[in-house]
């Protein structure tokens, strides 16, 4: 090994411009930011969606329904889904635990039976909400629909 083979470490050499370095470097002056304007200042930064003062796609779109901020998301889930799942596991009593233990449900999602189905078995069922025809299938087999 001797001088005129010694190379610089793998990444210690970066390629890319060296701006404000002096009129030498090709890259002094204005420093490849122009003359004058926002975009030649220290501390600009461009908003979101800016298109160089043109009217923004966003301000352009027509907009048009609404949307209600207090709407409740439920997770519906079937009263045949329920006669599965007591078949399955043998269980009578059904709960947003065991919704959620058994994949019907997420933890944060509030759960709405529904009437699709047939439903045999006398079950206790502990939801936010009940579709008419869903409590009406439980309290026939003789079960109980509990509100949260």
């Amino acid at each position: 090994m001797d001088l005129s083979n010694l190379k610089p470490a793998k990444g210690s050499v970066k390629n890319r411009k060296r701006i404000a370095r002096g009129q030498g470097s090709g890259y002094g002056g204005t420093s490849t930011r122009g003359h004058k304007g926002a975009q030649s200042r220290s501390g600009y930064k461009r908003r979101i969606g800016f298109e160089g003062g043109q009217m923004p796609l966003f301000r352009r779109v027509p907009k048009f329904g609404f949307k209600n901020i207090n709407r409740k998301e439920y997770q519906g889930i079937n009263i045949g889904a329920l006669q599965e799942l007591t078949e399955k596991e043998k269980v009578t009593e059904i709960n947003p635990e065991v919704l959620i233990k058994h994949g019907l449900a997420n933890k944060n999602e509030l759960i709405k039976i529904l009437g699709n189905g047939e439903l045999k078995a006398k079950l206790e069922v502990t939801a936010h909400a009940f579709s008419k025809s869903a409590r009406e299938a439980i309290e026939a087999q003789g079960g109980k629909a509990i509100k949260i």
